[in-house]
């Protein structure tokens, strides 16, 4: 048997005592003196700030809302039964953050951006914090670029740009959410990047929803944010802030990208839940005195950027549901007055099968002609006067006064007007053929079209100049503004097509 010398030993040991590191794991560390509705109350946390996150047992996070003397309470992203008191909570040092990136398009997340589709884990290195302080006056520039819906009805009369902030406001079951879609899908092609974000709705609802993007293609630059009414509160609560992170990353990037927040009512609803569980003091409606900072906080993000920043845009459309149509609500009224405009939903005109239900008194865009190409506003410049009289003229006439010739008339375009305006859902028109429509009403060519064949007529016409007259349409796009000389082509094909439509 071979000795094994001294020396070998001392080697050994040596080269041990050189390759030794030392690994300390030091935290600090509270304890939860009381847990349930998905807040923990923990003791001991004396370097906590407002807005960490803190670790429980079995991988559950929190983010701490609430800063006492003795105690901290925080808000449970997971299954509250499985902590109970006595439990080792450890301090992080971290901020909430989410992935963000072009790995995310394409994906449905939760609200801290882990994958709910089974398309596999998201490859993305960047993170953000989902909580920032919204670009300041310098790095902004006006909004003047169009971000065009494709619906006729809001590209002509209330004309969101990129950059800003324009609510929709109706009761519920008005079509809020169809106008949303409509303005993701109508995106098509035109590199935005688009992040819907689900509030409090049912998981079968936000199913329906991936599944109308899947369809019309637009699930190629759309992110879907899910936080369903299913999920804890927390998640609920900041489901719009991480949406807003992963479209501030394209902003930044010089990109525009689109938000819409369905809806803002319920994330109140939940932030108010969240609040009296913390013990914080109510104030109007029960709401926490913050409520009005916790919207403008999140909607201020919205920005068109300088040059000197990248140029790039976030445009945010959050949703506020109504009751009973009361927009002199507490929340509806706050969310009115952070936002650049709102277009408000009718129930009564949904139900008379005016959709969009767009009530034009109500709604307002205060961008206004700046978000809007040259050729739009030379066609569409007093039809939203006209429409407003129409509505005020139609009320008077209901009570069978004799009408003079002139009042006749407007009568009788309004009404076509109202047709023409109508528009079924997921089909946005590419803005040339919106100006040309508007065009055949503004000059007159629908005057002697009976009203009931209004829609067949718009319907026949913008499939006539998709396929015969698709270099006007495009010209009307590449200059922007009606010429004369497109006026005339313009002109020239709308009486032509009349004529074949009468003789048919």
């Amino acid at each position: 048997m071979e000795k094994i010398k001294p020396e070998e030993i001392s080697a050994i040991i040596a080269r041990r005592i050189k390759s030794f590191k030392e690994k300390l794991d030091i935290a600090e560390v509270g304890e939860v003196v009381e847990v349930g509705d998905g807040i923990a109350k923990i003791y001991g946390l004396r370097r906590a700030m407002a807005s960490e996150i803190v670790e429980f047992p079995h991988k559950i996070f929190g983010l701490i809302l609430n800063l006492e003397e003795e105690i901290v309470a925080a808000a449970i992203f997971g299954p509250t039964e499985r902590i109970k008191e006595g439990d080792q909570v450890r301090l992080t040092g971290e901020i909430l953050r989410v992935p963000t990136g072009e790995a995310l398009i394409g994906r449905v997340v939760n609200a801290l951006g882990e994958p709910l589709d089974e398309k596999g884990k998201i490859q993305t290195v960047k993170t953000r914090p989902i909580e920032r302080i919204a670009p300041g006056v310098v790095k902004r520039e006006p909004v003047k670029k169009p971000l065009q819906t494709g619906i006729k009805a809001i590209d002509a009369m209330i004309p969101i740009g990129r950059g800003q902030r324009e609510l929709i406001i109706g009761d519920r079951q008005t079509g809020k959410t169809a106008i949303a879609l409509d303005a993701i899908i109508n995106q098509k092609g035109k590199d935005i990047i688009c992040i819907y974000v689900a509030i409090g709705q049912k998981n079968s609802s936000v199913a329906s929803i991936v599944k109308t993007l899947q369809d019309y293609g637009a699930m190629d630059y759309t992110i879907v944010v899910s936080a369903s009414a299913s999920e804890p509160a927390p998640m609920q609560y900041i489901a719009p802030y991480s949406a807003c992170a992963m479209g501030e990353e394209f902003m930044e990037a010089g990109k525009d990208a689109l938000v819409i927040y369905d809806d803002l009512t319920k994330h109140a609803a939940v932030y108010r839940q969240l609040s009296l569980l913390l013990r914080r003091p109510p104030g109007r409606e029960a709401f926490p005195g913050d409520i009005f900072y916790t919207h403008s906080r999140l909607l201020e993000r919205a920005a068109k950027l300088s040059q000197a920043q990248g140029g790039g845009s976030l445009t945010a459309i959050p949703i506020i549901e109504t009751q009973a149509g009361d927009v002199t609500t507490y929340i509806p009224t706050n969310v009115i007055s952070i936002t650049d405009g709102q277009i408000y939903l009718e129930s009564g005109l949904f139900f008379q099968g005016i959709r969009p239900a767009i009530n034009v008194g109500l709604s307002v865009s205060r961008v206004g002609g700046a978000a809007q190409i040259k050729a739009m506003r030379q066609v569409a410049g007093t039809l939203r006067l006209d429409l407003a009289q129409f509505r005020e003229l139609e009320i008077f006439a209901q009570f069978g006064t004799e009408l003079d010739k002139a009042t006749v008339a407007q009568l009788e375009r309004g009404r076509r007007l109202v047709e023409l305006l109508k528009q079924p859902r997921y089909r946005p028109l590419d803005i040339g053929l919106q100006v040309a429509v508007i065009f055949a009403a503004a000059n007159g060519y629908l005057d002697s079209v009976a009203i009931s064949d209004i829609g067949r007529f718009k319907e026949e016409l913008i499939g006539y100049l998709e396929k015969e007259k698709k270099d006007i349409v495009r010209d009307i796009e590449f200059q922007g503004e009606l010429t004369e000389k497109i006026k005339q082509s313009l002109a020239k094909a709308i009486e032509e097509f009349k004529g074949r439509f009468i003789a048919s």
